[in-house]
């Protein structure tokens, strides 16, 4: 290859590899499947050995790829948290080995858990501060959240300063518990339990992170005072005495052959373990050896990860079927011949939607080819050969569920039903109506909807408001405190804002903040029921799709009568904000930072109370922000466009 053409291409695979990079560890949404990424990172490190002198200090060979969260407050690791070199074959394994291999050399091979690393400090005995790995050097503390993790020991019988790295992990039946939970809401799926645990791991609410239901395994001593170990597989034993979940298994091997042989057994097993694993760590296991080979500025030279190639057979594709989501969305799956993928037997898997079905040219009765996308969840890769008489499958022209009319919107891959009532949407109606966020109706979960609905006590949402609690009762374990809870979260939610209830309502692109906007501009659900899309595109935030998909969802006759069923049950139909002046009115604010006595939500409607409204974002349509401590980039943002920063004193003066 020319150096100019290698310039251009170790060019495009740094800013591909960047992109991936961020998408992966900052944003916890995958674009790409790892061997994929994998084989970019590969073909650019063969680039720089080749051409040395395109080799740059930022290149993402030569840097971990993630980042600390401007969320959360940063953590300077003491002890750096390096990433591994990968090795793809046996070949490069056993060259590894032979290069580090000395006179009684014995390595530690050790399966290789699928998600995120994290650091977790003890003083004293106490675990007082736990953090991700982010660049290696900088990561974000998530001390609260790692609190929710139950297999994390709080206290230990160890009295000296004690570091240690883990990898945090969602077992396969917590992920496949939140992927249907998800797809019951309509919102979109997580990829991988990988994603999943490192998106759990950071939220912001610590109690959202304790539902996830996360795990974890201890893998390696960073610092610890008073005491010291000869090789890497003591360690782990002393860990394991502490209290610790050390990794399920981590066997010494003399040679590249017992190397060899253990990660081909532990790679047979991975089918069957509870959680995913993404590879095997191969590690020198005498620790003053590890100190003579030392690193690199990205790896351990004593370390190595063997990666599994991703699994692909070929099957015929025997059926597909339709299945409708919360918001009408129709989704093709394949029905095909069992095969065996990762350890275990697969007979279906998504096909995403029509252009899917299309672009591959999939026909029933096609031989097909299928993997295990992060070793979980199966996918259509593609068509490996077309039966005779193959013809590309076709979507229904009406939902397989009610027979009404389906639709695509220009723009979208999916295909939706146009019946509001769809029997197929209900029980993800029911969920997203009843939950938190929406009409908030306390003790009406999934489980409880399902029974209702299998007990046909319900078969609308308006149900809901006229449901004979006699028949609840007799409902297996409903008792009558059970019943009487129920009754008063039921009754109490009719007098929740119009916002609320029209957030419950599920209409397409209408999250919160619009069905506020609505609230608020029409005061009263029958002003909304008159106005027109202009009405609804005057009002500022609110663009021309909102207002499109608000005036369609209004327009039709079942919406009408189903607000009339709410207005004789009794349901609340108006915007309950008050406003106290108009102190604020065209005022923007912008809340950032940990105020001193107020919370955010406290601040925000104090300032909606004045006629004001809040923002998420600093421009140079911001009047004021409103700072308290540990305030990041909205602050520096303020600062550069001039805009006024006050504090609490300040609003507190301002509001008087």
């Amino acid at each position: 290859m020319e150096f100019k053409e290698a310039e251009k291409l170790v060019a495009k695979l740094s800013k591909e590899l960047k992109y991936h990079n961020k998408k992966y560890y900052i944003e916890d949404s995958p674009e790409i499947e790892d061997f994929e990424y994998d084989a970019m990172l590969r073909q650019l490190e063969d680039l720089e050995k080749e051409f040395p002198e395109l080799l740059r200090e930022d290149s993402p060979t030569q840097n971990v790829g993630g980042a600390a969260n401007r969320l959360f407050n940063s953590v300077e690791h003491l002890v750096k948290m390096e990433s591994l070199q990968d090795v793809f074959n046996f070949d490069e394994l056993r060259a590894f080995c032979d290069k580090v291999k000395a006179e009684e050399t014995v390595f530690s091979v050790e399966p290789k858990i699928d998600g995120l690393s994290v650091s977790l400090e003890y003083r004293d005995g106490l675990f007082f501060r736990g953090s991700t790995r982010g660049d290696g050097l900088v990561g974000e503390d998530v001390t609260a959240n790692l609190m929710q993790i139950k297999s994390i020991p709080k206290a230990i019988k160890f009295d000296g300063d004690l570091e240690v790295r883990g990898e945090v992990y969602m077992p396969r039946e917590s992920f496949l518990k939140l992927r249907e939970r998800q797809e019951l809401l309509g919102e979109a799926p997580a990829k991988n339990p990988r994603n999943a645990a490192a998106g759990s791991l950071r939220q912001k609410n610590p109690q959202i992170t304790a539902e996830r239901e996360l795990d974890i395994f201890v893998f390696n001593i960073q610092k610890i005072s008073g005491k010291e170990f000869e090789n890497h597989t003591d360690s782990l034993d002393f860990l394991n005495d502490l209290g610790f979940h050390t990794l399920p298994s981590y066997k010494k091997c003399k040679t590249s052959d017992e190397v060899v042989s253990e990660i081909e057994r532990i790679g047979a097993d991975r089918g069957n373990l509870p959680y995913d694993i993404d590879g095997a760590v191969v590690k020198i296991n005498d620790l003053s050896y590890r100190e003579v080979l030392g690193s690199t500025s990205k790896f351990p030279k004593w370390a190595v990860a063997f990666k599994y190639p991703p699994e692909e057979k070929e099957t015929v594709l025997l059926d597909i079927e339709i299945a409708v989501g919360r918001t009408g969305a129709l989704t093709p799956t394949a029905i095909f011949e069992p095969i065996t993928l990762a350890g275990t037997t697969v007979s279906r898997a998504t096909l995403h939607n029509e252009d899917f079905i299309t672009e591959k040219g999939i026909g029933i009765g096609d031989t097909i080819i299928v993997r295990k996308a992060g070793d979980i969840i199966p996918e259509v890769l593609a068509v490996a050969k077309h039966s005779e008489n193959s013809k590309i499958f076709e979507m229904p022209k009406v939902c397989p569920s009610c027979n009404s009319p389906v639709y695509r919107e220009e723009g979208e891959a999916v295909i939706r039903c146009t019946n509001a009532d769809c029997p197929a949407q209900l029980l993800r109606h029911l969920i997203h109506f009843t939950s938190r966020d929406a009409m908030d109706i306390e003790g009406l979960g999934p489980a409880v909807l399902e029974q209702l609905l299998n007990a046909n006590l319900i078969s609308n949402i308006d149900d809901l408001y006229s449901i004979d609690f006699s028949k609840v009762a007799e409902l297996e374990r409903t008792g009558e405190k059970t019943v009487e809870n129920l009754k008063n979260a039921i009754e109490k939610s009719k007098t929740n804002d119009l916002s609320k209830l029209i957030f419950a309502f599920g209409i397409r692109h209408i999250g919160q903040k619009a069905a506020k906007l609505l609230a608020e501009n029409f005061h009263d659900i029958d002003n909304i029921l008159n106005a027109s899309a202009q009405d609804f595109e005057a009002i500022e935030g609110f663009g021309h799709i909102l207002a499109l998909s608000a005036k369609e969802f209004f327009s039709l006759d079942e919406t009408k009568e189903m607000i009339e069923r709410f207005k004789a049950l009794g349901v609340n139909m108006k915007s309950l904000k008050e406003v106290k002046d108009n102190r604020f009115l065209g005022k923007t604010f912008v809340l950032t930072g940990t105020l001193p006595t107020l919370k955010r939500n406290e601040a925000a409607a104090i300032i909606e109370s004045f006629g004001g409204k809040t923002s998420s974002s600093v421009s140079k349509k911001t009047d004021f922000v409103l700072a308290g401590e540990e305030a990041g980039s909205k602050l520096e943002k303020a600062n550069s466009l001039g805009i006024k920063v006050i504090d609490e004193n300040e609003f507190n003066e301002m509001i008087k």
